[in-house]
């Protein structure tokens, strides 16, 4: 879904236009403020707005979705951009500064990256939870094993810092790698870092 934020009607009807026909849904607000009083739907999403508006302009929509924690990819556009104004929005994460007028491709380009952004970002959020799912399963003991394995250390290291034998770190060690679906060390490695992710 594109979300669309505008004073201008003329611009939200064009840019309504030009989303619908490549098969994009929509939502058109007139101001940042009634875009933020809404609800945003739980799909990728992203953000079309222009950076001078009454009330809240474009930066302090941003500022407010980031506030609201929503990790939703923002473009903005204006009639009256500058170097600085372009400098601005892509410190502040912006996917794209296009000035008006614009050509459609380069704003349905920007709205791509817009959505293959947010894509990433929420298969990374499903791969987190995944995983921490799957920490939940394993036992204390197990744990203490995947941390040792995670650091680096062998086996025999293992059970020497856990006062156990190598043998039962070794069934640990089996059991909380299939536990975590995984078959190698390298894969068990990827998933740590998704369960210490924010």
């Amino acid at each position: 879904m594109v979300i669309i934020i505008d004073d201008d009607p003329l611009v939200r009807t064009a840019l309504n236009s030009l989303f619908r026909s490549v098969g994009f849904e929509t939502r058109l607000y007139a101001s940042g403020r009634e875009a933020l009083a809404d609800d945003f739907p739980d799909i990728v999403t992203c953000v079309v707005t222009d950076v001078r508006m009454p009330e809240i302009g474009g930066f302090e929509f941003q500022t407010a979705l980031s506030a609201r924690s929503a990790e939703i990819p923002v473009i903005f556009m204006t009639g009256h951009g500058d170097i600085p104004m372009s400098v601005r929005a892509m410190k502040a994460g912006a996917v794209d500064f296009l000035s008006k007028p614009f050509r459609d491709q380069d704003m349905l380009d920007a709205v791509g990256a817009a959505m293959e952004r947010a894509r990433q970002h929420r298969e990374a959020i499903r791969g987190n939870i995944e995983a921490k799912t799957l920490y939940e399963t394993l036992t204390p003991r197990e744990r203490e094993v995947m941390d040792g394995v995670v650091r680096g250390l062998l086996n025999k290291q293992i059970a020497g810092e856990l006062g156990i034998a190598e043998m039962t770190v070794k069934l640990h060690r089996l059991s909380l790698m299939r536990k975590m679906g995984v078959k190698r060390v390298p894969d068990l490695l990827r998933l740590s870092d998704l369960i210490k992710a924010p």
